[in-house]
């Protein structure tokens, strides 16, 4: 499932409202990202659309929604989306990373020694 900005942003609000109105969330972001109530409508109904939001009750007026997806199953498939982008390939995607600066020499040695820790620690668990 493939989000837009504006729809990632109304999905980050939900998962830190948790159980939320359209209302709530359009008053939860900062001033400077206030928009129409209509605006944030429009975004949370296509979230519900794609199966990213659900509606769980009405209190009054007001229909509630929760996430339907963890934050770790929307991060999973945005790295799967991104993979695809360099043909399924961790190490081509490292490389552009490092290319365009955006990882550093110290962040690759820093993810090294973090899988090298978790190598030795399921290496642990089975003996």
């Amino acid at each position: 499932m493939r989000l837009s900005k504006a729809e990632t942003r109304i999905l980050e609000q939900c998962w830190k409202l948790q159980s939320c109105s359209i209302r709530e969330i359009l008053e939860s972001l900062p001033d400077e990202e206030r928009v129409a109530y209509t605006t944030i409508q429009t975004l949370v109904y296509r979230l519900a659309a794609k199966g990213a939001l659900r509606k769980t009750r009405r209190v009054g007026n007001a229909q509630l929604f929760e996430p339907a997806i963890s934050r770790r199953d929307h991060r999973n498939a945005l790295v799967r989306d991104l993979l695809e982008i360099f043909g399924g390939s961790p190490r081509a995607l490292v490389s552009n990373l490092l290319e365009s600066r955006a990882l550093t020499l110290k962040d690759l040695k820093a993810l090294q020694d973090a899988t090298e820790g978790a190598a030795r620690k399921r290496g642990k668990g089975r003996g």
